[in-house]
């Protein structure tokens, strides 16, 4: 069951995170890098180069961000 619930978080991840680049949407984006935040976690207890994949919500992240200030500046 756990298993299931990780694989469907990283699933709808990166449906959401197509979507937001596709749609050009924040609130996707967001959405997205909430929804991989569980599963990165996962192994930032890993002893090896797994370690970085904790790293993986930043793009998303970074990617509203810099969408939501995109749009803010052409308001």
């Amino acid at each position: 069951m756990a298993g299931a619930i990780f694989w469907l978080l990283i699933v709808a991840s990166g449906f959401l995170f197509i979507g937001g680049l596709v749609n050009k949407s924040s609130k996707l984006l967001l959405m997205s890098g909430v929804a991989v935040t569980l599963p990165s976690l996962y192994f930032l207890g890993a002893e090896n180069g797994f370690r970085l994949l904790a790293l993986v919500p930043l793009l998303p992240f970074g990617l509203s961000y810099f969408y939501a200030e995109k749009r803010n500046e052409s308001r």
